[in-house]
């Protein structure tokens, strides 16, 4: 569906991503599978393979006026900031989730797999197995690099990070002055979490 629409990037997740970081045998099958999709289906040969096609023009058409609605009921409410306040966009994606729930419960929708054509026999699939010993060697290069690098400067660029965000202006430029003196993704998180806080979701009834 994404091709046909003439999708500019498409990704195939893998089958076992939801679960773990995704063995090598399926992340093969997800590129085996984009791979069928741009040499064996003749997709790629027309810029637009529906074109003209009434069918997609109106859900095109659906979906436009769908989004401007949006967008004027955003508008309406003072911004997006303010709506995700009130709780507005928060309530339409659980309201979205629920009615499709619903309808996969209900088998008004039917999921291949889930809740059609069930292989109970199935066998579980195998999940990629990290070894601990690779959090603990993490750990103990963080530690090295903490005791090599320039922690002055660490904190300077720390600092500047801090300053930025206080002022409202462009952070992109004292990050990449904290990643060139060794900060980490941890240490600039906690700078910016220091000035802004962390987001904290409003309760919804």
């Amino acid at each position: 569906a994404a091709v046909l629409g003439g999708t500019n990037s498409l990704h195939t997740n893998s089958l076992d991503e939801a679960l773990a970081l995704p063995t090598a045998e399926a992340a093969t099958l997800a590129l085996r599978t984009q791979q069928v999709i741009a040499h064996e289906s003749g997709l790629i040969n027309a810029v637009d393979p529906l074109g003209g096609s009434y069918f997609v023009e109106r859900l095109t058409l659906d979906m436009e006026r769908g989004a401007k609605a949006y967008f004027d009921t955003i508008d309406g409410m003072g911004g997006m900031v303010e709506a995700i306040e009130q709780g507005y966009p928060q309530r339409e994606v659980a309201e979205a989730s629920y009615r499709f729930q619903q309808a996969v419960e209900m088998r008004d929708k039917v999921i291949v797999g889930v809740n059609g054509y069930v292989q109970e026999d199935e066998p579980p699939h195998p999940i990629l197995y990290i070894d601990e010993t690779t959090y603990d060697k993490q750990l103990a290069a963080l530690a090295r690099l903490r005791q090599t690098r320039d922690n002055d400067a660490v904190a300077r660029t720390l600092d500047a990070l801090r300053g930025t965000a206080r002022g409202g202006g462009n952070t992109m430029y004292p990050l990449i002055e904290c990643v060139r003196a060794y900060a980490t993704v941890g240490e600039m998180c906690d700078a910016l979490r220091d000035v802004w806080g962390e987001y904290e979701e409003i309760p919804l009834i």
